[in-house]
């Protein structure tokens, strides 16, 4: 972790396209124990507050990376979370390290490439994930890089994004990422982007 000053004009976060309360205590735990700090006013299902106010709060912590949330509560259309999200990436005073891109069921949606997933197992993979976190049968996946489909992941098409790891339903996916054992799946992916950063933490 790195203390942020006034010299420091970006601030570094890994964006989260999930924010409901098992997901919201899943990052926090997360954050907690890797050392990284968390915006948890990001939270809800949908994202209840704008992408502004979620910079001004990002110019409030004390050091980073930072973990912020968002959350279209399951619409395929740009709601708030993707609406809050593509405001923050955007920002000048913002630097994306990468994006944690959840998968869910919803329909209509084109999906987002992803750099890598990691599945129910905690295996980092070159293959797609679904909700559950298990990987998706070839017929669904014609592609030769792993896509995630999610309700809040398609902006991410639409902004500067150095590293997108994919997974399941944040702090579920059958028990395997459940917040009993730490979130483990979760915790492997922001691992992930913390490693290809080069960003030491904890």
């Amino acid at each position: 972790m790195e203390k942020v000053t006034e010299l420091d004009k970006k601030i570094r976060v890994i964006l989260v396209t999930d924010g409901d309360k098992v997901a919201q205590q899943a990052v926090e735990t997360i954050g907690a124990s890797l050392g990284l700090r968390c915006i948890s006013a990001s939270a809800g299902n949908p994202t209840p507050i704008s992408g502004k106010k979620i910079v001004e709060l990002l110019k409030t912590v004390p050091y980073d990376p930072v973990l912020v949330m968002f959350d279209d509560k399951g619409r395929c259309e740009k709601a708030e979370g993707e609406q809050a999200l593509e405001y923050v990436a955007n920002h000048p005073d913002i630097e994306v390290l990468g994006a944690v891109a959840v998968a869910s069921n919803t329909t209509g949606i084109d999906g987002v490439s992803a750099d890598a997933c990691i599945d129910c197992q905690g295996h980092v993979i070159d293959l797609s994930v679904d909700k559950k976190g298990e990987i998706k049968k070839q017929k669904d996946c014609a592609c030769n890089h792993p896509v995630i489909t999610g309700d809040t992941v398609d902006v991410l098409n639409d902004v500067e994004i150095p590293v997108i790891i994919g997974v399941g339903d944040i702090g579920k996916m059958d028990k395997h990422d459940d917040l009993s054992r730490g979130a483990p799946i979760t915790r492997r992916a922001i691992e992930e982007i913390l490693k290809r950063s080069d960003i030491i933490h904890g």
